[in-house]
């Protein structure tokens, strides 16, 4: 049975890191990590088993530090990355690793223990991404569709490349590039695109977004002013070619092609506070998922500028002839950007949205205060979309 309401889960703790099992495309999971300064961090494996309507979860032991970002390998169901703070000689450094999980749970079971938490599992450390010389990891992300074995990290004013060796037992710096000049020069945030033979990178630093040719390691692009406030988050068109998302501390989301970047492409100004994360849907662009401060979760319509625009077009012989002169007049005009829901469940700053990598018309969103929700694309307009 399908429902349009939304299923709440809530983790104890509080939490900001959130990410789709990408690997897993048969079964619905998102991976959330824990941010408890008392207690040792966990990350959760949510499980939404949507016949039912019930989510199944599983705790692993995560015993570094609190989590502040989390992403799923793309090639293996089993294997993730976190950036996590550690402290040591009384400094508190922002590290990163690659872990494994436990090979039971590396598919959704639908056999969740009563009482999980007192025999939850640890995580396996495979390797850590050393940036003692570097400084703070900001985040982590792997080569879209690859095996795996890339993964591209953040750490203060620096760019780094990793190729994992000796079955992902040993990290190796293989690239590198730093921001020169003045002012605050910290990366915030960082996408790998999927086009152009996975050769592109984005990043954020500040109010600016650059792009990065991971080959030489020179920019390729740069937005300088992108937004008026921090740039907290970046996305890529998954099926449009230059097409890229960000959002910010100015409550704006934004949209570029970044061969014209002297101007945003459109701009969206639905949010009262910091906007955190952007996301497009993997199968229908025109689908943008944004989430802030504000306490909400909004679903956009963006398909003036989607790879669909005009939506779905009817071939000509499908037509009989008094419908052809109508016909002709809809198809000429474009869709209509607009705003199609929004999900006002969350009681505290929305620090992560994500869609399924199962199921194209669901997504989750996580608060601070550790709560978690499940929510669908409304039906009508996924029949509409699909029809």
């Amino acid at each position: 049975m399908e429902d349009d309401a939304p299923v709440i889960y809530g983790l104890e703790f509080q939490a900001r890191a959130l990410t789709p099992q990408t690997a897993e495309t048969d079964a619905i999971r998102f991976l959330v990590g824990t941010q408890s300064l008392k207690y040792d961090n966990q990350i959760h494996i949510i499980d939404f088993d949507d016949e039912n309507n019930i989510i199944n979860k599983n705790v692993l032991l995560h015993q570094v530090g609190e989590i502040w970002h989390i992403s799923a390998s793309p090639a293996d169901k089993g294997v993730l990355a976190t950036c996590y703070n550690k402290t040591s000689d009384s400094k508190v450094m922002t590290c990163a690793a690659v872990w494994r999980m436990p090979k039971e749970l590396e598919s959704g079971s639908h056999e969740s223990p009563d009482d999980s938490s007192s025999n939850a599992q640890t995580l396996e450390l495979l390797c850590h991404l050393d940036n003692t010389a570097y400084g703070n990891m900001a985040g982590v992300t792997w080569e879209p569709m690859g095996d795996g074995k890339k993964l591209l990290s953040l750490a203060d004013n620096h760019l780094l490349l990793w190729d994992l060796q000796e079955s992902s037992s040993k990290a190796v710096l293989s690239n590198s590039a730093s921001l020169e000049g003045r002012g605050q020069l910290k990366f915030t945030s960082g996408r790998w695109s999927p086009h152009h033979n996975c050769t592109q990178v984005a990043t954020a630093n500040d109010t600016a977004i650059r792009g990065w040719d991971i080959r030489t390691m020179n920019q390729i692009y740069c937005i300088e002013n992108a937004h008026g406030q921090l740039v907290r988050d970046l996305d890529f068109n998954p099926n449009k070619q230059y097409y890229l998302a960000s959002c910010g501390d100015d409550c704006k989301v934004k949209f570029w092609d970044t061969r014209n970047v002297n101007e945003p492409v459109k701009t969206l100004e639905e949010h009262s506070h910091w906007v955190w994360n952007v996301r497009y849907n993997h199968s229908h662009d025109q689908l943008v998922l944004t989430a802030s401060s504000d306490s909400r979760v909004i679903l956009s319509n963006m398909v003036s500028i989607s790879s669909e625009p005009f939506g779905h077009l009817v071939d000509d012989d499908e037509l009989s002839d008094q419908e052809d002169h109508h016909q002709e007049d809809k198809i000429k005009e474009p869709l209509q950007d607009s705003i199609i829901a929004t999900y006002e469940e969350h009681e505290d700053s929305v620090y992560a949205v994500e869609w399924s990598s199962a199921d194209p018309w669901l997504f989750a969103s996580l608060s601070y205060d550790g709560r978690l929700v499940i929510n669908r694309v409304p039906r009508a307009l996924k029949y509409h979309i699909l029809l």
